[in-house]
């Protein structure tokens, strides 16, 4: 089809000043392509189902010595000023766990230790703040 004769023409009802549908704001028009889940909380139950959970591992003593030997040089290392870079592995709790159940996962994060305190049990690394009995191994990375 040839639209020659049409293509140029002005719209017919620009002019009228009966409008059906008033123009709608560029806000209002952004709404209607946002982004819709038809099953709240679909995709997180699977996530939850892809998520692997471990039960918490006992350390044996030589772990705990080596542990505590590692944090003394950091607490040293602290004391002379300096902020290692650590890379350490910690137990996180799961969530969907409950009080009696001990289960979660093992992480490993790599940062500066900006603090320590040993009679509160924790150590500050950047800006991720644990517990000492969650952590599982530490390394420096000056070693």
């Amino acid at each position: 089809m040839n639209y020659d004769d049409i293509i140029e023409r002005e719209y017919p009802l620009k002019n009228l000043n009966r409008v059906k549908h008033p123009r709608m704001s560029i806000e209002n028009r952004a709404k209607i392509f946002a982004p819709f889940a038809a099953l709240k909380g679909h995709e997180e139950a699977i996530a939850a189902k892809r998520r692997i959970v471990v039960p918490r591992v006992e350390l044996s003593e030589e772990a705990k010595e080596y542990l505590d030997w590692q944090l003394a040089k950091i607490e040293q290392m602290l004391d002379a000023g300096k902020h290692p870079m650590v890379t350490i592995i910690y137990f996180q709790k799961d969530k969907m766990c409950t009080e009696d159940e001990d289960g979660g996962e093992y992480i490993q994060f790599t940062g500066i230790v900006a603090k320590y305190h040993l009679e509160g049990r924790w150590i500050q690394i950047v800006d991720k703040k644990l517990r000492l009995e969650d952590i599982y191994g530490i390394e420096n990375e000056e070693d």
